[in-house]
Order: structure tokens, then sequence, then C-alpha cells
């Protein structure tokens, strides 16, 4: 990894995900495909993109019979443990509708309502996310949304990863179909023959995924454009350099894009986890990835002082903040910027993201500035409620029909001098 004196702005590089001009053509010829040709369209980029045939777009009971029995009884019991956690968390941040009364009789509020279905993207590849999962739906759950739709690539076999077909009817999602990139947003968006339409979409995916969420936004709605994952250490000596380097790689073997930065205030330090991040490098069984990520969006920034590393950091907005420092909790009044903040030495990162409860949907590439991570909130919908009384109606009309003229709207004054013309 690099090592870099902080002495101004920044080296930083970051991966926008705007894609290319062929791109983005061949993503509009995917979605208008599937405008088109519904189920046709879905099965012939199956076989084109995942080199299988399906016969059924749907996840049959066959298919998830085979992943229970696939699946070790610890590690269900792990799943359900984590979304019992999961659960627990985000329960806590449901809101309920209000109203309230004031003295003139007006009555004003604010109604919840759940989203009537959404889509989740569920990535394949490299690896399975059954965590995806469950961080998507059991918010949507807990928002009371009543339908959950999975969309996720099949595999060689035309099938799902075990722990995402377990982790999902463990939630009690029944509609789950084996279609992946572009033409699944555009399922989504659009409905086919077997898949019929959402109102809002979740979840991350490749750079295809990532364009067809942009070109259907507006059809529906999206949760981001998520970018490659990302991870910051604020630390000093205290800290331990075989930890932090495991945490830095941990982000690193996501991607070749992602990002890991160690921001320390010792220089001492900041080599001694150089050295044990090029050590555990060796041994790391996605070492080609975590190595080419380390090479393109590494860094290790050395600051003067501990105050200055803390100002690296809200530079930075991460997805992920670890503060592993004598006194990490003395630190949190002055982050402003990150996703999600692990405090102390026993917050790794894997914590958040398997099991403690928060949710691991985060914003990226500095996007944390002025976002926050996926919540109860991105599954419902506000109404504002407005009963005005006639007694407010009176003291307030000629203010209501004076700015309506300041803008140039007679009808809007008129609607509203024509009750004041005549008291009921």
């Amino acid at each position: 990894m690099r090592i870099e004196r902080v002495t101004g702005q920044l080296s930083l590089r970051r991966t926008i995900e705007t894609g290319t001009e062929e791109q983005r053509r061949a993503v509009r010829q995917i979605i208008d495909d599937v405008r088109k040709h519904g189920d046709a369209a879905l099965k012939t980029y199956t076989e084109k993109f995942d080199q299988v045939t399906l016969d059924s777009l749907r996840v049959t009971e066959a298919e998830m019979k085979a992943a229970y029995e696939a699946m070790a009884e610890d590690l269900l019991c792990f799943i359900r443990e984590a979304a019992a956690n999961i659960r627990d968390y985000h329960a806590r941040q449901k809101r309920e509708s209000w109203m309230m009364t004031k003295e003139d009789g007006t009555i004003l509020g604010q109604k919840l309502t759940p989203l009537d279905a959404v889509g989740l993207y569920v990535p394949g590849g490299t690896a399975a996310y059954p965590s995806s999962v469950l961080m998507n739906v059991i918010p949507a759950q807990v928002a009371g949304v009543k339908r959950i739709v999975i969309v996720s690539p099949p595999n060689k076999h035309g099938t799902l990863p075990a722990g995402v077909l377990v982790a999902a009817n463990e939630l009690g999602v029944k509609e789950i179909y084996k279609v992946g990139g572009a033409q699944a947003i555009a399922a989504l968006a659009y409905g086919t023959e077997t898949i019929q339409p959402v109102d809002k979409i979740f979840g991350p995916g490749n750079i295809y995924v990532a364009l067809a969420k942009r070109e259907v936004f507006g059809q529906v709605a999206i949760d981001m454009i998520a970018g490659p994952s990302e991870i910051v250490v604020l630390a000093d000596e205290t800290a331990k350099a075989n930890e932090v380097a495991a945490d830095l790689l941990s982000q690193a073997e996501h991607d070749e894009r992602a990002s890991s930065i160690l921001v320390t205030p010792s220089m001492k330090f900041a080599l001694e986890v150089a050295s044990e991040v090029e050590k555990q490098l060796e041994t790391l069984p996605r070492k080609e990835i975590a190595a080419a990520s380390l090479e393109q969006y590494g860094a290790i920034y050395v600051t003067e002082t501990l105050e200055e590393a803390v100002e690296v950091v809200n530079e930075l907005a991460p997805e992920h903040l670890e503060v592993i420092t004598a006194e990490p909790t003395s630190l949190l009044g002055q982050i402003r910027h990150a996703g999600a903040i692990f405090l102390g030495r026993f917050s790794s990162e894997p914590v958040g993201d398997y099991f403690a409860g928060p949710n691991h949907v985060l914003p990226t590439n500095g996007t944390a500035r002025f976002s926050s991570g996926l919540s109860v909130d991105e599954f419902v919908k506000k109404s504002s409620i407005i009963l005005y009384s006639e007694q407010a109606l009176q003291e307030h009309g000629t203010k209501i029909t004076a700015l309506a003229r300041l803008e140039g709207l007679e009808a809007h004054a008129r609607a509203v001098e024509e009750r004041l013309k005549s008291r009921t």
C-alpha cells in the first residue's frame, strides 16, 4: 500500500458508476427488449450472459428444499439469529403517523404508508450474499411492505445459492426469480408475463445493474447507485497492526475497485500496518482481487495530529469507518461524514456486515456527506394532512391570496376568496 503524508488535498481515487457510452447503449437495448418481449427476453439474456437455459424463471419448491438440505444446521441457526438482531434494530426505526389540532380547529398531520411492492436485486457472480437478503427484506417487512420480490442471476446449474434461498425463505419471501443483470431491473420496473412490476428497486450489482437503475428511475424509485465497497480505519499507536491490516483486506477482497484506507498520526504504525497487509495478503484466497484493489484504491494517510486525522476522515466521507484509538468514543462528536461508524478494537466491520443489527447498505463514493444508510424510512412514503378550519381561513385567507398574487397565480387567490365571501 502507498503511504502518503497529508500536506494538502488528498490524492484520492474514486470509482463513479457512469459507464461507457457503449455500456449505456447496451443497457437501453436490454430494457427495451424486456419491455417488448417480456419473459422471452429474460430467458434469452439469461442464456447469453449466464450460460444457462431456464424452464422456469421462478424458484421452485424443489430448489428451496435442496437449498435447506445443503445448508449446515449451525449456519441455519446463525442466519436466524442474525435476522433477529437486524429485525430488533430496525423495529426501533419505525415511525408512526401523527395528527395535531391547533386552537383554531385546524388539524395537521402526516400519514405514513408502506410501499405496495419492492424489488431486491441480490448480486451473483464470485460470491453469494444471503446477508443482502436479510438487510433489504427485514426493514421492508418492518415498514409493512406486503409484496417483496427477489431477483438474482442463476449459476451454471440454473439455481441460486443455498444461502440466498434459505435466507429468503426464513423471512417468508415467496417471489424469487432466477434472473440478473439489466434485464432483471427492467423486469422489476416494467413487468413481464411472470414478474409483476414493483414500486421501488433496492440492492447493488455490477455496472450494468447500476446503469439500468439509472435508466428506469422515474418509472420506479431506486435506493441508490451503489459504488464499490469502502473502508477507512482511523487508528493510533494503541491499535494492533495485524488487526487493522485484516480489516483493510476485508474490504479489498470484495472487488478490484474497492477502497481500503488507513488514516493515522503515526508513521511508525503506518509502516507496521503496510508490512502486515503484505504478509496477510499472501495467504488470502482472493489474493489477486485484493492486491489489485490495494494497488489502485488503497492508501495510508499519515497526519501530524489525531485531530487532523479526523478531518481527513470527514473529507473522505467513507462508507465504513472504524475508529481504533485510545478513546474512540471521545471522537464521535467530531465525525461528521460516515455511513456507519465502528468504535473500538472489537467492532470490526464484518460485525456490522452480518450480525450486529444495523444495516450494511450504506452510501459510497463520498455520498455519506449528504445521505444515510438503508433504513425503514426508505420503504414508506409520507403524505401530509391538512384539515383547515373556517376560523383559520378567515384569519389567514388574505395572507394566502396576497402570496398567490405575488407569484402571479390569480386563480389560486380566487379559490380562497370564494370561501371568504360568505361564512357558513
